[in-house]
């Protein structure tokens, strides 16, 4: 017979191999029934994970268009990590556009590429992408813009607006589904400075914007700017700031890419 310390021993390490057994059984399953990648799953997990729990992300609102149906989402940006707090209230996999060396570069790459990201110039004007991101939304897919075209680092609630998002949606025909994120993390200093920094994040959904009544229009400057106008102001009404007067950014645009 086993001495007493050694038969506590076994039954121990037999309890934890039952455990593991259990977990890894659990994970395979997890897996299986997942309707995406399995990267995209362990990526969306992670994702859920650190806005959930480290960034304590509250979601208002709902994502209430169909699974086939295409849109554009917009949203105000503060943080690299914004379209991270959209997909904790969206059910699909969203298409961004991403500067050219984060889909490169070998630390960032691999968290990106999974995901159909769409890699663009920062110069403004990479008709290529936005004429990918108008594919994905006609084909029923969902893509991501911020109407700002960059990080705000200002204190301003909203900067001005470009017109690009505008023109994407009324070439795709889809709706766009306006969101505010509050309280997201805000390091100008570095992309690692906001993941070691406490937030408590808050993205509300609004209802989805019925363009139909402007396709077919998506050449003319003034259209563009007042459904730009239109979304920087839902993006507002989100937040509470109905006061909010939104602009439109100088900077002319050439064939949509101004996004």
């Amino acid at each position: 017979m086993l001495p007493a310390i050694q038969e506590t021993q076994f039954l121990a390490a037999l309890v934890l191999a039952i455990l593991a057994a259990a977990l890894m059984g659990a994970g395979f399953e997890f897996l299986r029934r997942s309707p995406y990648t399995v990267p995209q799953t362990l990526l969306l997990a992670w994702n859920r994970f650190v806005t959930r729990v480290i960034w304590r992300t509250e979601v208002r609102g709902s994502f209430d268009l169909p699974r086939d149906r295409g849109a554009v989402i917009i949203a105000n940006h503060r943080c690299p990590f914004d379209p991270g707090f959209i997909a904790l209230g969206v059910d699909r996999i969203m298409h961004w556009m991403v500067a050219k060396e984060y889909c490169e570069h070998p630390l960032t790459g691999p968290f990106l590429k999974p995901f159909g990201v769409i890699p663009t110039s920062r110069s403004g004007q990479d008709t290529a992408a936005t004429k990918m991101m108008i594919r994905y939304a006609e084909s029923g897919e969902l893509v991501g813009l911020f109407p700002e075209g960059r990080i705000n680092d200002t204190d301003r609630l909203l900067l001005p607006g470009r017109l690009g998002t505008a023109m994407v949606a009324l070439k795709a025909r889809v709706p766009v589904v306006p969101c505010h994120i509050e309280g997201a993390p805000h390091d100008k200093r570095s992309i690692l400075g906001c993941l070691l920094m406490p937030a408590r994040a808050r993205v509300t959904f609004g209802r989805p914007i019925d363009l139909s009544a402007y396709y077919g229009r998506e050449s003319e400057r003034d259209v563009l700017e007042e459904l730009t106008k239109r979304f920087l102001g839902e993006i507002a009404h989100l937040a509470g700031r109905d006061d909010f007067v939104p602009e439109i950014a100088g900077r002319s645009v050439k064939n949509g890419a101004n996004v």
